[in-house]
């Protein structure tokens, strides 16, 4: 995959110098980076990082990007919930774009959930292709939302999204809302 080309886009608000560096420099090691630190803010919420990958999610991505990046991608995504504390005070959506694109939403106000979910992100891998079967999912899906469940401990589908509907994942079915 050459670099060239490969333009990751990093939106935040409320992210310490020091914390946008560390990020910065794990990204930049493997793509262009486009930031945006005037990111819309969610009222509440304290920090808000949104990182959008130009991959799709797959293990060709991390076996690219290497473990040990990924490790401390996560690692410091924690640490930064970490300084913060408890409660609504920091929200990270992961995205990768595909067939469809994928997205993840962190916005667990206790500490440890938060981490179980950063940490299980990549977990999810061993389930897409079930999940996201083209028998099982509607028609013309353009990006799929992924929440952690706290109950479960596990990434659930959310919602998936086409140009012109929504439907939400309910008792083992997609529904338009």
């Amino acid at each position: 995959m050459s670099q060239d080309f490969l333009v990751v886009s990093l939106k935040h608000y409320g992210v310490s110098p020091w914390e946008f560096e560390v990020v910065y420099g794990l990204l930049n090691g493997m793509f262009r980076i486009e930031q945006n630190p005037d990111a819309e803010q969610d009222e509440d919420f304290t920090t808000m990082i949104d990182i959008s990958f130009p991959l799709e999610f797959s293990e060709a991505f991390f076996k690219w990007f290497g473990t040990d990046r990924w490790e401390k991608v996560k690692a410091i995504l924690k640490e930064m919930k970490r300084r913060r504390g408890g409660g609504k005070t920091m929200k990270i959506y992961m995205s990768f774009a595909g067939r469809p694109n994928i997205r993840f939403v962190v916005d667990l106000t206790d500490g440890r959930w938060f981490n179980t979910a950063v940490e299980k992100i990549d977990f999810v891998l061993e389930l897409i292709q079930y999940q996201l079967d083209p028998q099982k999912i509607p028609e013309k899906i353009t990006d799929v939302i992924y929440e952690f469940d706290e109950v479960s401990g596990r990434w659930h589908l959310h919602k998936a999204l086409s140009y012109d509907e929504t439907y939400v994942f309910s008792k083992n079915e997609w529904k338009v809302t």
